[in-house]
């Protein structure tokens, strides 16, 4: 047996008064699309990137790796913060007495 579409009006048994409905997508043909190729924009320098790290986000990036290896448990946040610490210290001492 087939089903047949019942009005929402009708359906409600509010004599017309129905829900808000979501807004309407505009269709694919109406949306704004760019005037020309990126390849044609005028260049521009490119941003200032910086070259080194803080030293906190190197020390912050190696005490996760420390979490990881061990699986992502056990252990010390702490522990693997100081132990980064150390390390990232030594390897910048030895570099610079090079």
């Amino acid at each position: 047996m087939a089903s047949r579409r019942i009005p929402i009006s009708q359906a409600t048994g509010s004599g017309g008064a129905a829900t808000a409905a979501a807004p309407a997508r505009k269709p694919a043909h109406t949306r704004v699309k760019r005037s020309r190729p990126v390849d044609s924009l005028p260049a521009t320098e490119p941003l200032p990137v910086q070259d080194q790290i803080s030293e906190s986000d190197e020390i912050a990036r190696l005490a996760y790796s420390y979490w990881e290896a061990r699986g992502f448990c056990n252990g010390s946040p702490d522990e693997d913060w100081l132990r980064a610490e150390q390390e990232i210290r030594s390897r910048k001492a030895l570099a610079a007495g090079q």
